[in-house]
């Protein structure tokens, strides 16, 4: 047994069985170790964007890590943007870097890097493995740290002398397991409490993270009711509960002057799994927060509590029955929609559309928000957003919660500019079979920039304005590049065709790219 072999072996005991990969020279004794192993399931991206992507995806469906295998530091940097994502959902995940063997890092070969420094920003933990004789104990630390609080990001360095020298696996050691989450302390409840009993409708629950899960949901939402104080969810969230049934509530809006149109009537907000809001960007002429400058920001349980539990004993403390009435909710579904698509009939169809207990991953950018507004009529289904502003999730986030979720239907909302980032990910989906349906949001520009020049007064984009944020010259032929990649691929330009699309791309089955053409 070689160091290669403790290194998977110390995954599989933890319960890590998925491994997405795009493995490098450096890296061939852990492959070679992998395909030893049939229980731990390896899956190729094209581009390590997809492989950290699809890490992502399938943490958040299944609430535990997979592991990633990345080639030396050029390999990591391809996939930052997705681990940066990652980082702001607080994903649990292990990357494993391969290096050089270190008595090689002395000749600064080609591709030798700082693999620390460049994992040390989009990584909560960074660890380096210091031979086989401490490969199975560095590998359980970086474990237990992607398992800590609401999960992290733990990338370890693995060098190749560490994989192809002899160790030995202790088969008696324990798997590392997640600490169990504990509910916030009895007096910062009795506090959140006395702070909604005198602010009553002034008060904000502003919640995020497992607090968006439908329990919890329906614990903020019969104290809602009863007090009358409000209740939002972060702008941007790794993972909600919504639909039909379920009490998911709006989201603090994106904009910066309608979010502090939406907060001014809020004395007090109550931070329940989220951050404090702040705006997207700064300019020089809006404020950094959106929250008025008096409002008292009162923290109760970070994302790494038991937020079920911390919502169940604050509705205790007020005095609100278990049993107690939730809110009237408009439950009917969203008809569908005729005519030209645009920013009303497309949502409408995709809501029409969205078949039970669906995945939507969603990185639809300037049309997430008219989405949202239906969101709550659609079937249930998990919501799947872009956390921390990277574009180019989309492809590879819909692999890995299809991957994670083999028996639910997967659909993937998604702008044309940010596919192009990660659109190998298409590949991964027809490889692994995989049930997803791709709407590809075709504007054929980025039409969210087009936005912020609009908000700096310049309504008439010049000739360099244009070449910058036009995506029509050439224009892409979506379908084709579906179907090059092994992808089903159609296009669509009414909306009830893309509703009876999606419908009959699930009723398929398989992986299938829809151009819905605005």
């Amino acid at each position: 047994m070689n160091g290669a072999d403790v290194l998977c072996s110390t995954l599989l005991a933890s319960g890590i069985d998925t491994c997405f990969a795009n493995p490098g020279t450096s890296e061939m004794h852990f492959v070679a170790a992998l395909d030893q192993r049939p229980e731990m399931r390896c899956v190729l991206g094209l581009f390590e964007g997809v492989v950290t992507g699809a890490a992502d995806g399938y943490a958040r469906m299944t609430d535990r890590p997979a592991a990633t295998l990345l080639h030396t530091g050029p390999g990591l940097a391809n996939g930052l943007a997705n681990l940066h994502n990652a980082r702001r959902a607080e994903t649990a995940m292990v990357n494993i870097v391969g290096d050089h063997a270190s008595t090689h890092l002395q000749y600064d070969a080609p591709l030798t890097t700082d693999i620390e420094g460049l994992a040390r920003p989009m990584s909560h933990w960074v660890g380096r493995i210091g031979g086989a004789a401490s490969l199975q104990r560095d590998t359980e630390a970086a474990i237990a740290a992607a398992r800590s609080g609401a999960g992290q990001v733990a990338t370890l360095i693995l060098p190749a002398d560490a994989a192809w020298s002899d160790a030995r696996f202790d088969e008696t050691a324990g798997p590392i397991l997640p600490a169990a989450a504990t509910s916030a302390p009895a007096e910062e409840i009795e506090a959140a409490a006395r702070a909604i009993h005198r602010a009553g409708p002034r008060c904000l629950l502003l919640l995020g993270g497992r607090a968006l899960r439908a329990a919890p949901l329906a614990e903020a939402a019969r104290i809602a009711r009863a007090t009358g104080a409000g209740v939002l969810s972060e702008t941007s969230n790794a993972r909600c509960e919504h639909g039909r049934g379920r009490h998911a509530p709006a989201r603090v809006p994106y904009l910066v002057d309608v979010a502090v149109e939406r907060l001014a009537g809020y004395d007090t907000v109550i931070l329940i799994g989220a951050r404090a809001p702040v705006a997207f960007f700064g300019f020089p002429d809006r404020p950094h927060v959106p929250t008025r400058p008096d409002a008292e920001i009162l923290p109760l349980a970070g994302r790494g509590a038991d937020l079920a539990a911390t919502l169940a004993q604050l509705r205790e403390a007020l005095g609100i029955p278990a049993t107690a009435p939730l809110p009237a909710r408009d439950d009917s579904p969203v008809a569908c929609p005729e005519g030209a698509l645009d920013t009303t009939t497309l949502p409408a169809a995709v809501a029409h559309a969205l078949p039970e207990n669906a995945i939507l991953c969603d990185e639809s950018i300037s049309m997430g928000f008219p989405f949202a507004l239906l969101a709550a009529r659609c079937a249930p289904h998990d919501h799947l957003q872009l956390t921390g502003g990277a574009i180019g999730i989309g492809p590879a986030l819909a692999a890995g919660a299809a991957i994670a979720c083999p028996d639910r239907p997967v659909l993937s909302l998604q702008a044309d500019g940010s596919a192009f980032y990660t659109v190998q990910g298409l590949w991964t989906q027809a490889r692994e079979g995989l049930n997803v349906v791709t709407v590809i949001l075709s504007n054929r520009k980025y039409q969210s920039l087009y936005g912020e020049l609009h908000r700096l007064g310049r309504n008439a984009p010049g000739t360099n304005a244009r070449a910058m944020l036009d995506l029509d010259n050439p224009a892409v032929d979506w379908p084709a590049l579906a179907r090059g990649f092994g992808v089903g691929g159609s296009r669509v330009e009414r909306a009830e065709d893309l509703a009876a699309a999606i419908t009959r791309a699930f009723r398929a089955g398989g992986p299938h790219l829809i151009e819905a053409v605005l």
